[in-house]
């Protein structure tokens, strides 16, 4: 196994277990020799993780490879701890080939510490131990002279240059605890190294269990609501609470209610300890410096906890600013938002936020690594987070500023939550496919949940991202409770809703005198009645985001046009098509635009075509099946056949943005039908 391949396994292994590190936490080295491709000679390198990334999946691509004696020569013009990031840039000069991952700030650490492999991570355990108020103390009684305390200092240039001297200086140690944020070992052989790691992690583990207090947060004064009321109580809050953390941004929700939020939640200490923030630089990055906390008990009439959490937010956004004016220079980067990443609602849990779902679900798994190291300092001693003008360097660090100037540009529909009826096939699946791939979150709804649940996991595993991009609702719009199932559904996994596209439908062609009543009432049930309930349900979650929003319906030619033999279908469109101007009026006034798309002839696909309508409508006009649409696409303007990504088009087009202006709108996505103009 070459080098490169044995630090790629050792990261895996590490990288698997949360109890080693947290996501994208750490950092693993492996030092060895390659042939110079210029020279023909032995090249002494280093594999590092590069900035960015994820231990437990870790690539090739994902290492930074550098030349040790370059790196090494630096410490000769390293211009001291003031100018340590200049030593960054610095990286670049000594990368051995072409590719790779860009070096990161921890490089140094790496290349520096006289060792083959070495380890730095992030262990709830080893962090519990660096943020304890007597941390040097606790390390040499767990560890004696094994695993060596080093002071708080930012990630850097000197943080490398004191590791490595603490590893002359110490022959007997393998690793160390770095006050404030975490571990770091190393050994002369990967498999050494790894255990070194494994060794620290797990002893501090074992002592923490045996010699801590077994109620660190103190006494419990909530019980967490049963888990029903606690869901449906979850569900109503978290739009609100989307809304205002969104004030700056829109983002994207993610809905923690774990044993250990559960309990945090539940204890004496929580608003105590949750006020001193977290302490870890990869925590406190992705969570903001500390929570908002509602303080009112579970039992709260609605009613009070949202307008408690409106004033807290208030009182945040104030105190966040305030900290900005504390620690900002003339040259920090601006401030780039005062709303909360995490809030708390006892007895309910944990509501996380960010840019994208992953952004949320991290947030909120780096509140609970929080939650544990706080319960493994004050279990042993007593929580002491490094100082709010460590955490402002940190959040406010040119580097990591840099680091998000590098990112792409967001996808137009980036930070939207879509829910889409009828999503499992035609026109809805390909309008679910177009909004996923424009940056939305979906819910795809449909009557047949095997369809939705298909095309769910075809849009997680376009984006690689599982749950984080879509997720299937099975619902009958027609039934009032399954309706607020699946927007309840759409709230819990994605904080709420802000595009609803009301697709679900079928069609019978049949003439006056053949059409029963149940046709009737099964056709307007759907597509009138249904679109109502969720047009409905979804409007309450969208007033209570305060975000604006967009209701589109996906009605058809025949809602203005008389064609034969479809009374029914034709008038539960003309109900949907009216339903567009009705909602357009009323809900105009919370900034959400009610629009509609008039298609016609969409065969390929089709779930209604595939259902025997296509079977009947080729009968009425005299044509084989298999022609209908090309049948259609001759009959209009454009002589084009219409497809279900089409109207996922206009669907896009009246919801990305560029029509900001536009509601109560029909777009027809026909090919041209003169009949059908509207007038």
């Amino acid at each position: 196994m070459t080098t490169p391949d044995e630090l790629l396994a050792r990261s895996h292994r590490l990288g698997a277990d949360p109890r080693n590190t947290n996501y994208a936490g750490g950092n693993t080295s492996a030092k060895g020799s390659a042939t110079d491709p210029v020279t023909g000679g032995d090249v002494e390198l280093m594999w590092v993780k590069g900035s960015g990334g994820d231990l437990g999946t870790l690539k090739a691509a994902g290492l930074a490879v550098l030349r040790l004696d370059r790196v090494r020569a630096l410490v000769d013009v390293y211009p001291g701890v003031e100018r340590e990031d200049e030593m960054v840039a610095a990286f670049d000069y000594c990368l051995h080939g072409r590719g790779g991952a860009a070096p990161s700030i921890d490089t140094a650490m790496h290349a520096l510490v006289d060792a083959a492999h070495v380890d730095h991570l992030h262990p709830d355990s080893g962090i519990a131990i660096a943020t304890a108020a007597d941390g040097p103390e606790l390390t040499e009684r767990i560890f004696g002279d094994r695993v060596v305390w080093v002071p708080w200092r930012r990630p850097g240039f000197q943080l490398g240059l004191d590791i490595a001297a603490i590893k002359k200086d110490h022959p007997r140690a393998i690793g160390c605890v770095l006050g404030g944020h975490g571990i770091t070992a190393w050994g002369a052989t990967s498999e050494e190294c790894e255990r070194n790691s494994l060794d620290i992690i797990r002893t501090a583990e074992a002592y923490i269990a045996a010699h801590g207090r077994p109620d660190p947060f103190g006494p419990v004064v909530h019980e967490p609501l049963p888990e029903e009321a606690r869901r449906r109580r979850a569900a109503e809050l978290f739009p609100v609470v989307r809304g205002l953390a969104g004030t700056d941004a829109r983002q994207v929700g993610h809905y923690t209610a774990t044993p250990e939020v559960l309990d945090f939640l539940s204890r004496a200490e929580h608003p105590r300890l949750a006020a001193l923030g977290t302490s870890c630089p990869d925590h406190f990055l992705r969570t903001k410096v500390a929570p908002l906390v509602l303080d009112l008990p579970p039992d709260a009439p609605l009613a009070d906890a949202v307008t408690r959490l409106r004033e807290l937010h208030a009182r945040y956004r104030d105190d966040y600013a305030a900290y900005y004016r504390r620690h900002a220079t003339p040259d920090s980067p601006p401030m780039r938002g005062a709303d909360p990443a995490i809030v708390l609602v006892p007895g309910v849990g944990m509501f996380s936020f960010g840019k994208d779902k992953q952004t949320a679900r991290v947030a909120g798994e780096f509140y609970v690594n929080a939650i544990n190291v706080m319960r493994g300092a004050e279990a042993l001693s007593s929580y002491r987070p490094i100082d709010e003008a460590e955490k402002f360097r940190i959040e406010y660090w040119e580097l990591e500023e840099a680091k998000l100037r590098r990112m792409p540009k967001p996808r137009p529909l980036a930070g939207r939550v879509a829910l889409v009826t009828g999503g499992g096939s035609g026109i809805g699946a390909a309008t679910a496919r177009r909004l996923a791939a424009e940056g939305a979150c979906v819910v795809v709804a449909d009557r047949d949940l095997a369809a939705a649940e298909k095309v769910a996991a075809e849009l997680g595993a376009a984006a690689h991202l599982r749950r984080d991009v879509a997720i299937a609702a099975g619902v009958d719009v027609t039934s009032e409770d399954q309706v607020q199932e699946a927007i309840r559904q759409a709230v819990l996994a994605f904080g709420g809703v802000d595009l609803v596209v009301n697709n679900a439908g079928l069609s019978l062609s049949r003439s006056l005198l053949e059409t029963t009543l149940d046709d009737w009432d099964l056709q307007h049930d759907v597509m009138a009645r249904g679109s109502f309930l969720v047009s409905r349900e979804t409007a309450r979650v969208l007033i209570d985001q305060d975000l604006g929003g967009d209701i589109v319906y996906i009605s058809s030619k025949n809602s203005v046009f008389a064609g034969p033999n479809n009374v029914a279908y034709g008038a539960a469109k003309a109900d949907q098509a009216h339903q567009v101007r009705l909602l357009a009026a009323e809900l105009g006034a919370h900034g959400i635009r009610v629009n509609g798309v008039n298609p016609d002839g969409v065969v390929r696909g089709s779930g209604i075509f595939a259902s025997g309508w296509g079977a009947n409508r080729a009968a009425v006009y005299g044509v084989e099946e298999e022609k209908l649409g090309e049948f259609y696409a001759q009959r209009t303007l454009l002589k084009k056949e219409v497809l279900p990504e089409h109207v996922a088009a206009a669907v896009f087009a009246l919801t990305s943005g560029d029509l900001s202006h536009t509601t109560g709108l029909h777009v027809p996505v026909d090919a041209g039908v003169a009949a059908a103009f509207l007038r």
